[in-house]
């Protein structure tokens, strides 16, 4: 089971080498911070008050050694640990993705599209960042144990001071983080919905604005973003207050070292040179304690994000894999026995091999239900769905897409040209002219020219165009098995009869269900099927049904 802990140790050892050099140099980095008031100090108890201008110099040479080693491996040290961020968010990206387009589904239950891009992006960018923050928290730990081995031997209650301090202040900022990671996680959901209801509101825009629904849609949106805000404005207020009273607390830390550190000057235990040490140690120890509590709002930020990704990778599949051998060659003969699913009622339908078959159904969720089945996006509740004899509940969702295509009614185009989304190795260009044919689509080819974006789901198309293009993406697909959900609603008479010959030709051989209400398209069919209150009501040719069905005649004809 995947666990947000999982994925935090997977975002760490998969960029193992990046984060152990990071932490190398950067604790180099470090070290070489707790040296400088260190050397200062001996220049100052050697050169200064022995008035040596030659140790001066050498002191000097030295101290700018440091630097100078100080200032590249932090820079070397940054870089290694961004890009092991970068990289670790990457790769979550990756397996987010592969995940949602996983054909067993189950993914996006419960999520809008845009709810699973925010976890995709900031999420993942938040657990990238914990390589960060762990190649600066280790670096901290060098710094402050350098500091107070320095401390110690110069004084050992200043050491005592620091080493049993620091501890304490690491488990007061942890506890400090749990309100934080708490209402970091509510914040990244609320501005996860808030993304997501943007999206579908800008998708929609065109019905919106048909339906006048301008005002409602705006206030939906207002509030959802007034809870997103409420929740960011909440996760701030804790972030603020665990940096502040850290910050406080490290302020008196540090104070307390220099006021041992005073006192022991004053009582003569300590020379001027190590008490002026001592003070630079106390307030280079102001930085890796202060990195600290940082890294500890990024753990706790990275601890939700965490979770959040943990939960889409974990989501259960909405089909098993199965094990089954698909059909080789696919004859395309489908068969469904008795199925119950949805508003499926002990369902028979058969699509003989090669045959063009329509299927009418009154009530969409019948329709639904059945494409859901076919494409095996669910397992019925009871029958079997079977292919060429093969139960689908047998077969890997990806080998039944492979024999089966279903093409949704409301399938969205992608960004690009029209080359770009009709894509396909296996037709020449020569089949492709016939596919476009097909699908009425070849005016829009040659209106668009080469090159010429569709526009981010087609938008730069008319409805009717949009339709047409994705008839003929599924066409050049050239599936054994394809059934169309309404491929004609947007598009006028003349053209629909078109289509409906152009179907008939290009598809000649090779088994086509359509699910649909369209005339024409279920006047050049085999036979068709119609669907009532979730069973077989009857099935013959277009004009038998006509004929014969009153219930058909309403739907089709009305």
């Amino acid at each position: 089971m995947v666990t947000g802990r999982a994925v935090l140790k997977w975002a760490v050892r998969s960029q193992r080498r990046d984060v152990v050099v990071a932490a190398v140099l950067a604790s180099a980095h470090q070290v070489g911070e707790a040296l400088v008031p260190v050397l200062i100090g001996m220049a100052i108890d050697q050169a200064i008050a022995g008035d040596d201008g030659r140790a001066l110099v050498l002191w000097l040479g030295a101290l700018a050694s440091v630097y100078l080693v100080l200032s590249w491996s932090f820079r070397i040290g940054a870089y290694a640990g961004e890009r092991a961020g970068a990289r670790a968010a990457h790769g979550l990206r990756l397996a987010l993705v592969e995940r949602v387009l996983d054909p067993r589904g189950g993914a996006e239950s419960g999520r809008l599209p845009g709810a699973l891009t925010a976890i995709a992006t900031e999420d993942a960018r938040r657990v990238g960042a914990v390589n960060v923050a762990l190649m600066a928290g280790t670096a901290a730990l060098v710094g402050i144990a350098s500091g107070a081995a320095v401390l110690l031997g110069i004084s050992l209650p200043l050491g005592l001071v620091v080493v049993l301090g620091t501890p304490l202040l690491m488990l007061l900022g942890h506890l400090l983080g749990k309100p934080l990671e708490r209402r970091s996680r509510a914040e990244q959901e609320r501005a996860a919905h808030a993304s997501a209801v943007a999206a579908d509101l800008v998708a929609g825009l065109r019905v919106l604005k048909g339906l006048g629904a301008e005002p409602a849609a705006v206030e939906r949106y207002r509030r959802t973003s007034a809870d997103s805000l409420g929740a960011t404005l909440r996760a701030a207020r804790a972030e603020a207050w665990q940096n502040g009273t850290v910050l406080a607390l490290t302020g008196v830390f540090i104070a307390l070292v220099a006021l041992v550190g005073g006192r022991l000057a004053a009582q003569g235990e300590v020379s001027l040179g190590q008490l002026v040490s001592a003070v630079g140690l106390a307030l280079m120890l102001l930085g890796p304690l202060s990195v600290l509590a940082w890294v500890n709002a990024r753990f706790a930020q990275g601890r939700a994000s965490a979770a959040r990704i943990a939960d889409v990778l974990a989501a259960p599949s909405a089909v098993p894999e199965g094990d089954g051998v698909p059909p080789e060659p696919v004859a395309g003969h489908v068969r469904l026995s008795g199925v119950t699913s949805g508003s499926l009622r002990e369902l028979d339908l058969e699509a003989r091999p090669g045959e063009l078959l329509g299927v009418v159904a009154p009530d969409p969720g019948d329709a639904e239900a059945l494409l859901r089945c076919l494409g095996r996006e669910t397992d019925p509740d009871a029958g079997t769905v079977e292919l060429d004899g093969v139960p689908l509940s047998t077969l890997h969702p990806a080998a039944v897409r492979a024999s089966i295509l279903v093409a949704a009614h409301d399938a969205d185009l992608f960004a690009g040209d029209l080359a770009g989304n009709l894509a396909s190795g296996d037709l020449s260009s020569g089949d492709l002219d016939r596919v476009l044919a097909a699908a009425g689509a070849g005016e829009i080819a040659a209106a668009l020219g080469d090159g010429a974006s569709v526009g981010e789901r087609g938008r730069a198309l008319s409805g009717g165009q949009r339709q047409r293009v994705a008839l003929a993406r599924a066409l050049a697909a050239d599936a054994p098995v394809l059934v169309l959900h309404d491929p004609t609603t947007a598009v006028d008479a003349v053209t629909e009869a078109r289509i409906a010959e152009g179907l008939r030709a290009l598809r000649r051989g090779r088994t086509t269900v359509v699910v649909t209400t369209s005339p024409a398209l279920l006047a050049v069919t085999d036979r068709v099927v119609l669907v009532s209150g979730g069973r077989t009501g009857d099935a013959a040719t277009h004009s038998e049904l006509a004929t014969r069905h009153d219930g058909y005649r309403a739907t089709v004809l009305s």
